[in-house]
C-alpha cells in the first residue's frame, strides 16, 4: 500500500487524475472503475481539463461505476448516473453506451446484482478502481457487517451513510434506504486500486484502514491486501496517521 501526500484537496485531485491519467495512455482501451461523492469531484475535473488541452483520449475508454441507489432512475438529478454525466461523461469524448452503473430501476435484486457482475466480467475486469472511503469505512456501499461481500449486492444503507447523503437531498427522507453495489471481492479483483481521502474528519477512520486490523467492521481494511493500492490524501486526512 502506498500512501501518497497532498498539500490540499486540489493537489490531491491533480494527484489522483495523474495516475488515473497514465492508466489511460498506457491502456486506451482500458477498463476504469469509477466512484461518486464529494471526494473524486476534483479528480474528474482535472481529468476533463486535460481532455480539453489534448492530453487525454477517452474514445475507447469503458468504465464501471460502483453502486446506484435502489429505485432511483438514470434521470433522477441524484443517481449516480445522473452525477457521472454531469461531472465527467458530458465533458470528454467517451461513448456512453461502454459506460456502466447498476440498474436502480431494476426491483429484483438478485437479477441486478447478477447482470451487473456479468458486465464486470465481460469486460474481462477492472484495471483501475478509484475509491472514495466513507466515515465509516464503506467503499462503495458495502457498509460494516460481520462478512465481506463478494459480488454485486443490495444493501441497506446505514444511518451514518444516510446522513452523510443528506446533503445531496432536500431532506434526510428523501435519501433512499437502500442501493445496489459492487462487492468487497468485485473491488479486490481490480488490478490498480487508488483510494482519494481528504479532510479532518476522515484521519480517524483512514488510520484503522491503513493501520488496524483487517475486519469486514472496517470494509475497506481489506485493501490492505490488495497488491497494487495507493491512497491519495491531504495532510489534514493524514494527520492522526502522522501522529504515531
Amino acid at each position: 500500500m502506498i500512501i501518497c501526500r497532498a498539500k490540499d484537496y486540489d493537489e490531491l485531485s491533480r494527484r489522483a487524475a495523474n495516475i488515473i491519467g497514465a492508466q489511460i495512455i498506457m491502456k486506451p482501451d482500458c477498463v476504469l472503475g469509477l466512484a461518486t461523492g464529494g471526494s473524486p469531484v476534483g479528480t474528474y475535473k482535472e481529468l476533463i481539463k486535460r481532455y480539453e488541452m489534448g492530453d487525454l483520449d477517452f474514445s475507447q475508454v469503458s468504465t464501471v461505476n460502483l453502486d446506484e441507489y435502489r429505485g432511483l432512475s438514470p434521470e433522477n438529478d441524484q443517481s449516480y448516473r445522473y452525477f457521472m454525466n454531469t461531472n465527467l461523461f458530458n465533458h470528454v469524448n467517451i461513448d456512453k453506451a461502454c459506460t456502466h452503473v447498476p440498474n436502480g430501476l431494476e426491483p429484483d435484486a438478485d437479477k441486478a446484482c447478477a447482470d451487473y457482475d456479468a458486465i464486470i466480467d465481460e469486460m474481462g475486469g477492472i484495471d483501475l478502481q478509484l475509491l472514495g472511503l466513507g466515515h465509516n469505512g464503506h467503499i462503495g456501499f458495502n457498509e460494516p457487517a460481520d462478512t465481506f461481500t463478494l459480488g454485486t449486492n443490495c444493501v441497506d444503507l446505514q444511518a451514518s451513510t444516510i446522513e452523510a447523503n443528506t446533503r445531496f437531498f432536500a431532506s434526510a427522507d428523501e435519501v433512499p434506504r437502500q442501493a445496489y453495489t459492487m462487492g468487497i471481492g468485485s473491488i479486490m479483483q481490480a488490478k490498480k486500486i487508488v483510494v482519494v481521502v481528504s479532510g479532518k474528519d476522515k484521519a480517524k477512520i483512514l488510520r484503522e484502514v491503513v493501520a488496524g486490523p483487517i475486519t469486514p467492521r472496517v470494509p475497506a481494511s481489506a485493501l490492505q491486501l490488495h497488491p497494487d493500492v495507493t491512497i491519495v490524501a491531504d495532510e489534514a486526512a493524514l494527520s492522526l496517521l502522522d501522529a504515531e
